[in-house]
């Protein structure tokens, strides 16, 4: 009975649709049940709660098959060593893959016949991986060269991939990814500063065309706001059509810094749009911030069976029945047909799962439409908006897709990012402006409140006071996994982002707590760079340091950027500890950066910020609690500049007084050199030296637009 010890090991995680599908169609197959029970210990794993023991398998798998993906099945030895694996398996033999059933058995035949080879060739592979993915840097520091030219070689790399029509980079099907849209427009602004204007602009129409795309295109919910995980198409049509997070997190951040440096409203409201919908259905009582939700849900309720869209896709008698005289209207705007209009492109509907159906889509140009029916746009935009919210109600009574109530620190560390830039970023909309549902349109000090209070949630929930440790994920009660890489690492820029938008010094402190504590569980002191996990649990195979900028940024990449961030708020040998840090991590990365910068994107933005001597600052001086100070952030804010630091100080306030003191007198001095009790005075630094003191916003954002020259 030996062959029990062989374990079946599979990793899916709850809103993901093709596990959804391997689980109907093979675990609850009775044969397959029968193959299992007689010859595997079977185990699952939310890859989301353990993603340490994800990686493991799924590096494994990627770099034994050249591909991976979830569900994930593999085949384990009695030492959790990996044996063989691969991602979606039909039931049978089928699709030109082989079936379940198929490897169930010849797995078993395999352990049998070969165990000794299976065993070592897997222990062999993991020890390979394991040398690969934990690199050491020869030297401390990156070649003088190599930051820029991985900026410009990625964005060179990208362009090569970009999709002129359609927008995005690569072809279907098509993910938002947005490391690479902040790494286009970072290298646009750098090409604008260096004076090359026709590059930079042309860099930044693709990101602009790819954002415009993505948000008329069907992986954009326009009823309900937010977007899905990704298109199958290269129209940005017909979605897979979970939402989560960290998508939602990202993307109000590149909508954001589109705006900034547009002014164009289209990019605010899309930024408030995801926002809204992370406000209305995404966040649970105490401020803490969901996962995910499904992609597929019932179609009617007392249904057996869940189909993927259900909740989403219309008919078109639907959208006759709900919205009456402004039907046709609708229909034209979003391209809605009777015979359903999955018909885009061949990759669309392959196997007319949608036939009959509707995925929302906007295909021609508002004012056009508008000029059509004889309405101003203001009019006609005011009917769209009005038909969302009815279709909306409709949509509100269908049974909904399953919501995964887990909170993660990390993601949760993006989307207090994004809520916090919006706070301020949005307060640069013009007077007046009007918005339409799914847009609210609510004031952006409620972002604010909403980012503070997810921060406050994982501090009460999620974090010991007295080790300092983050844990990884709470759903009824915090989980036993310990906080990973990346929980530290996007908390610590969430909170950076909440303290330099005007949130307490509270937040600041904790950022550089939990900074201190990153180091000492996952920083290799001697090799340079972070570990994924702190190397406590000998079940988890692999300890790597991970620099692939996907569907989420890289700890890696984060963490070299918290560091620049906090270098350049801090003096002396503090500044100096994380300077070091940053540029160690990123000689770790060296090759990467030389060879495939496209698969780094943010860490190549990580190595130009390094490159630059001294990064701006503009320091605030004054009392807090008023619409001034709230202003003058907003001008601080409002102009797109990845490497501006803002500080913010109340000389009165003994307690900020003393930690900066502590981190930075210069700031405690100028703090006190400036305060006017009836003032605001805001004083842009760099290299050394300050600008004049100015107390408007006007005059703030002016001097941002200037080169900085002029010193006092």
């Amino acid at each position: 009975m030996a062959f029990l010890w062989c374990f079946l090991f599979q990793v899916g995680y709850s809103t993901c649709h093709w596990c959804h599908v391997m689980e109907v169609e093979s675990f609850e197959d009775e044969e397959v049940a029968r193959l299992l029970n007689d010859s595997f210990v079977s185990m699952k794993v939310d890859r989301e709660e353990r993603p340490d023991v994800d990686k493991v398998y799924m590096t494994f798998v990627q770099a034994l098959y050249g591909g991976g993906g979830w569900p994930l099945s593999v085949f384990l030895s009695p030492d959790l060593k990996p044996l063989m694996g691969g991602t979606y398996f039909p039931p049978e033999d089928k699709y030109g893959r082989p079936g379940f059933k198929t490897i169930l058995r010849k797995v078993k035949d395999a352990w049998f016949s070969n165990r000794d080879m299976l065993v070592k060739s897997g222990a062999f592979a993991i020890e390979q991986l394991s040398e690969a993915l934990s690199a050491s840097a020869s030297s401390k520091t990156l070649p003088d060269e190599l930051p820029q030219n991985a900026l410009r070689l990625c964005a060179e790399q990208l362009s090569q991939s970009y999709d002129s029509q359609y927008g995005g980079f690569g072809s279907a099907p098509k993910f938002p990814r947005p490391v690479e849209i902040q790494m286009m427009l970072y290298h646009s602004k750098k090409l604008d500063d260096a004076g090359n204007y026709s590059e930079s602009k042309k860099v930044l129409q693709m990101v602009l065309l790819t954002l415009q795309c993505m948000a008329r295109g069907g992986i954009h919910d326009h009823i309900g706001g937010g977007f899905h995980r990704y298109s199958v198409d290269e129209r940005w049509h017909v979605p897979h059509f979970e939402k989560m997070l960290y998508d939602q997190g990202q993307l109000v951040n590149v909508y954001l810094d589109a705006f900034s440096i547009t002014n164009d409203v289209f990019y605010s409201s899309l930024s408030r749009d995801i926002l809204d919908y992370l406000r209305r259905d995404m966040i649970g009582p105490e401020g803490e911030i969901f996962s995910a939700e499904d992609a597929d849900s019932a179609e009617h309720e007392g249904a057996k069976k869940k189909k993927e869209g259900a909740f989403y896709t219309w008919t078109s008698q639907e959208i006759d029945d709900s919205l009456g005289e402004h039907s046709t209207l609708f229909k034209d705007c979003y391209y809605v047909k009777p015979l359903g209009n999955c018909d885009l492109s061949r990759m669309s509907d392959p196997h007319d799962e949608f036939k009959g159906e509707n995925v929302l889509i906007e295909l021609t140009d508002t004012t056009a439409l508008a000029r059509k029916y004889g309405l101003p746009l203001e009019k006609y935009l005011d009917i769209l908006g009005e038909c969302r919210q009815k279709l909306f109600d409709v949509r509100s009574i269908r049974p909904r897709p399953h919501l995964d109530d887990k909170v993660i620190v990390s993601w949760n560390g993006l989307a207090i990012s994004s809520l916090a830039r919006a706070s301020k970023i949005l307060m640069g909309e013009a007077e007046g402006t009007k918005y339409n549902f799914p847009v609210v349109g609510c004031d952006p000090k409620e972002y604010m409140n909403a980012a503070e209070k997810a921060a406050s949630f994982i501090r009460r929930h999620l974090y010991n006071e007295q080790t300092r440790r983050l844990e990884h994920s709470f759903r009824n009660g915090p989980s036993k996994a310990p906080g990973f890489l990346d929980d530290y690492a996007f908390l610590i820029s969430g909170l950076l982002d909440l303290y330099e938008v005007g949130g307490g010094i509270h937040w600041l402190v904790w950022a550089t707590e939990l900074q201190d504590k990153q180091d000492e569980l996952f920083l290799d002191r001697e090799g340079g760079g972070y570990f994924n996990t702190p190397g406590e649990d000998p079940s988890v195979l692999l300890r790597v340091k991970e620099d692939h900028d996907g569907a989420e940024p890289s700890g890696n990449s984060v963490s070299a950027i918290n560091l620049i961030r906090l270098a350049s708020m801090m003096t002396g040998s503090k500044s100096e500890y994380y300077r070091q840090n940053a540029e160690h991590l990123l000689a770790v990365f060296e090759s990467r950066l030389k060879d495939m910068a496209m698969a780094v994107p943010l860490m190549c933005c990580a190595a130009a910020m390094i490159s630059v001597p001294s990064h701006k600052q503009i320091v605030l001086v004054g009392h807090k609690s008023s619409l001034e100070f709230d202003n003058m952030l907003a001008a601080a804010r409002a102009s797109y500049d990845p490497i501006r630091t803002v500080i913010h100080i109340d000389p009165t306030d003994d307690e900020e007084m003393e930690i900066w003191e502590g981190n930075n007198s210069n700031i405690a001095l100028m703090a006190r050199n400036n305060f006017a009790a009836d003032k605001v005075v805001a004083l842009v630094c760099q290299n050394f030296t300050c600008s004049p003191p100015v107390t408007d916003p006007r005059s703030l954002k002016a001097l941002l637009l200037k080169k900085h020259s002029s010193a006092v």
